[in-house]
């Protein structure tokens, strides 16, 4: 006797092992697949007024001294909120990766030294934290922050820009160095610490601009990198509706490695230009700007092969990165935790080995962990109260991942097809594809 057989995943979309997922009863694709459409996420990303700053010549060379000269020169790129949204449905925070139908996907280490220019390697970013702005404002920048303009420990952007954004060419250099600290504070809580509150940034981050040749050796990509996964890992779960973070990051490198809403190149930056962000410069194109969450999710639900380049990078021109971000490179294939003050995220490169050209092997178990708070008070040093952090980022260098264990395609894939949510948005209807004839 013949009858037709539907696969099971239409029916349970996975994971049929919850070994790995361990919490996709919180996941945001929980709500999508029950019909609980949430819409595109809120995007908090502040760029557009940064080129209203204008900094003399010795602020810049303050800047670049710093380690922020080449995110300094990313100008504002578009978001794609549907875009971002939908990719956030595919992001899982228990691996750190985004789990795609051709497997998992994550951005690394790597990725944000080329696509951003920053330090990957150096000093973890962390220090004291502050619950008022008054005495770090006055210490670092000279000004105490008018009554209206801070929360806690946090400023608003539009102050600095107000009181900062011009720097006069023969101002002393104590004037000339607050007015850059104040630019980096904007600059940082623009782009890679850009916060929800949609127009605050903490002031934390002063102190490490203290010195600015001591500023350098901070690993700030690393940092942008835990923020950016702490972000997406927030912003999946289905009770929440907005994200933060470099989300000009997560952009780009989505159109690096999936040919899905891709604006058109900035040709005229295509080639001889660091950081790689910059080859997609400028607003989407009118064939993407119309497009809605529904549109991406089904678009990634159905991903091909042929739509992904895991090794986006290998085309362009090398020798216009700088040497000491070529030479830090292999810590894109650490295995290591990042730290962004109370923020620590696991960087999992094993799980995504064919994006540096490798065999993919069968991860080891998923370690579960609870991503607890750890503590911002004020006047609290973090660095006491991660010690075990601390030390995995200090021997990034001894967890370099190979592809020694890989193993077959397929053998991988049914190893993921059984541990992933294969699909995010419920089928319309059981066409053929889903379906099989059985005899019995």
């Amino acid at each position: 006797m013949e009858v037709e057989a539907v696969d099971p995943y239409v029916t349970n979309p996975g994971p049929l092992d919850g070994s790995v997922l361990y919490d996709q009863d919180k996941h945001v694709s929980t709500a999508v697949w029950e019909g609980q459409e949430r819409g595109a996420l809120r995007c908090h990303e502040h760029t557009s007024k940064l080129d209203q700053w204008t900094l003399t010549p010795k602020q810049i060379e303050l800047v670049e001294m710093a380690g922020f000269g080449y995110l300094r020169s990313i100008p504002a790129i578009s978001l794609d909120n549907p875009l971002i949204s939908a990719l956030v449905e595919r992001w899982r925070r228990e691996t750190n990766t985004f789990h795609l139908n051709v497997g998992e996907m994550t951005v690394t280490l790597k990725d944000v030294a080329l696509l951003l220019g920053l330090a990957i390697d150096g000093e973890p970013v962390i220090g004291l934290t502050y619950t008022s702005c008054s005495s770090v404002c006055e210490k670092y920048l000279g000004r105490v922050p008018e009554s209206g303009y801070t929360s806690g420990g946090m400023v608003k952007l539009s102050w600095l820009k107000e009181f900062f954004f011009h720097c006069p060419v023969d101002a002393t250099i104590e004037v000339t160095e607050q007015h850059t600290r104040a630019y980096l504070l904007y600059l940082v809580g623009s782009t890679i610490f850009s916060t929800t509150t949609g127009n605050k940034v903490p002031v934390m981050y002063l102190p490490l601009f203290e010195n600015f040749d001591r500023c350098g050796q901070y690993a700030w990509g690393a940092a942008a990198l835990a923020f950016l996964y702490r972000a997406l890992g927030n912003a999946s779960l289905k009770t929440q509706s907005t994200i933060s973070g470099c989300l000009t990051l997560l952009q780009c490198w989505s159109y690096f490695h999936l040919n899905i809403g891709r604006p058109k190149l900035n040709l005229d930056l295509m080639y001889d230009r660091f950081p790689f962000a910059l080859r997609w410069k400028g607003k989407q194109s009118g064939s993407t700007a119309n497009r809605d969450v529904i549109f991406y999710r089904k678009t990634l639900d159905s991903l091909k092969p042929c739509d992904v380049e895991w090794l986006p990078y290998r085309n362009l021109d090398s020798m216009v990165i700088p040497e000491h971000i070529k030479s830090s490179l292999i810590l894109g294939r650490s295995k290591t935790m990042l730290i962004c003050f109370d923020k620590a995220e696991r960087h999992l490169p094993n799980r995504c080995l064919r994006q540096y050209g490798m065999l993919q092997s069968i991860p080891d178990d998923v370690e579960r962990w609870e991503r607890k708070s750890r503590g911002v008070d004020g006047g609290v040093d973090l660095s006491g109260k991660m010690e075990s952090e601390l030390n995995e980022w200090m021997d990034r260098l001894l967890n370099i991942v190979d592809g020694d264990e890989g193993v077959d395609e397929s053998e991988y894939m049914d190893w993921y097809l059984r541990i992933t949510r294969k699909f995010i948005g419920r089928p319309i209807s059981l066409s053929s594809e889903f379906r099989r004839t059985v005899r019995i």
